[in-house]
Order: C-alpha cells, then structure tokens, then sequence
C-alpha cells in the first residue's frame, strides 16, 4: 500500500471521528440539556445518557440541574416608618423549566441570576416597606422568610426557576445610623446615670437630716429627763434638809460646816486666812457641841 493511501485512509479516520465526536454528548444526571439549530430550540428535554445531534447544525446549552445559591450583595431597603436597614440575605433556587430558563437566559446564564436578583430584591422591598424598623429586627422573622419565598417563587416561575428557600442572614442599620444610635444609647445611659446618682444623693442627704433630726431630739429629751430628774433630785434633797432642820437645828449646822470645810479643802494647794474666832471654826473650838 502506497504512502499516499495511508494518509488518505487516515485523513478519512480522523474526519469520521471529528464528524462522530460532533454528533454525540452526554446529558449528567445533574444537568439539563437544550439544543438549538440556528438559533431556535429543536429538543429540550433529554434524559441523562448517550444522545445525538447534526454535527455542524446543532449546538447544546448545557444548565445545572442541582439547587444552586445566589448570594447578593447587602442591600438598603425602607421600612414603613421611611426608615433604611441593610439586609444581607441569600436565595436557594434551581431549574424547574429548562426551555423557560434558556430563552430568558439567552445563552447567559448570568443574565438570569441578575433577574432573580431582581426579583429577590423586589419581594424584599415590598415586605419590608410593610413593616416597622422592630418587626423586621426583632419580630418573626421566620414568617418573612416564608412570604419572601411564596411571593420570589411566583414571580421567578416565568423565567423558569424555582426559588426552594430565601434566607435573612443578617439585618441592622447602615453604619451611620447605627452609630447614631449607639451615641443616643450611651447619652441616653449617661443621663439615667446622673439621674439615679443624683436621686441617691438626694436620699442619702434625707436619710443623713432625719438621722441628724433624730439625734437632736434624743438629745434634747435625754437633757429635758436629766434636768426633770436633777430638778426632782434637788427638791427631795431641800425637803430632806428641811425636815432634817425642822427636826435638829444643831445637828444641820454641824452637816453644813462640813460641807463648808470640805469645798474649801478639796485640794492640797488650797490656802484660807480666816480669823480663829469667827463661826468657820466654831465646831473646832468646842468639838462637844
């Protein structure tokens, strides 16, 4: 066989296999196939397995089949009060109806993913816009979460996607305001602050007067007894002393010079000049009497 023969035989070869390698493919279990001739859909729905196709003629769009996620950006959205919050949130979503998807794709599939991403953001807006800035941070969340899938899921359906779940991951304020708030917070603790410091001062002054108060008239009765009792006291002792007179004269002279001499003697430095013949010394001179 000539060497021209060869190449000939194997040029046939190689054009057979190119010709055979573009007439078949091979749909995954994981994947939705659409094939197209000049531009319009010919077959969409191919099961998973070995297929054919006019090589040159038809083209195959190939389209995951399995739950896919779009994980937007953080968006602004006003709440019913005209007040914005940043909302991070992600969609779970797959392919119900290839043919929808593809002539809404257009070939891009990322042309869709942007209308999801709108229509994600719209069913966000329009729950949001119903609610006040607490309900969407402190209410259910779990209830907006399942109107938002319901309400994405219907307007989705006419490009072909089916949203499985949409997820709030994340809602606060934007940065400016939320650091707006957190100066409020700590003005606002500033001044409660103040407040009960002062309101404790003013009752510790009460408690401090009352007790003041108290130890005044503690005193004053505790003086008004004692003068009450000294009073009593001296009275009963001038009665004794009266009657003690009344009874022996002599005998209340002899008591009151004691008392004289002893006043008089109470310190050894004490020095009186007094004339032995006066009355001071009486009892001294004639100790008998």
């Amino acid at each position: 066989m000539s060497q021209n023969k060869l190449f000939a035989i194997a040029g046939l070869v190689l054009i057979g296999l190119l010709i055979l390698t573009g007439t078949l493919y091979t749909v995954d279990e994981r994947e939705r196939a659409v094939v197209v001739r000049f531009g319009q859909v010919i077959r969409y729905d191919d099961k998973p397995g070995l297929h054919w196709k006019y090589p040159f003629l038809d083209a195959v769009r190939f389209y995951s089949g399995q739950i896919l996620t779009l994980d937007a950006e953080p968006q602004l959205f006003p709440t019913i009060e005209k007040k914005y919050v940043v909302v991070d949130s992600f969609v779970k979503w797959r392919i119900s109806d290839v043919l929808k998807f593809h002539v809404a794709a257009g070939g891009n599939e990322a042309k869709v993913r942007e209308l999801l991403s709108q229509v994600i953001n719209s069913s966000l807006r329009g729950e949001f816009g119903k609610r006040t800035v607490k309900e969407v941070i402190a209410g259910d969340r779990r209830k907006i979460m399942e109107l938002l899938s319901v309400n994405a899921d219907k307007d989705a359906s006419e490009y072909g996607i089916e949203v499985v779940d949409v997820r709030i991951q994340r809602v606060e304020f934007p940065t400016e305001v939320r650091d707006a708030v957190y100066r409020n917070m700590a003005a606002e603790r500033a001044r409660i602050a103040k407040e009960l410091r002062a309101k404790g001062a003013e009752a510790a002054e009460k408690i401090r007067a009352s007790a003041e108060r108290q130890r005044d008239i503690l005193l004053a009765e505790a003086y008004r007894d004692a003068e009450r009792t000294r009073g009593e006291g001296d009275a009963r002792a001038t009665s004794i002393t009266g009657k003690a007179f009344s009874v022996n004269p002599e005998f209340y002279s002899l008591y009151r010079s004691l008392n004289a001499y002893k006043e008089s003697f109470k310190s050894k430095d004490d020095i009186l000049v007094v004339d032995p013949s006066a009355d001071f010394f009486k009892y001294f001179k004639n100790p008998r009497r």
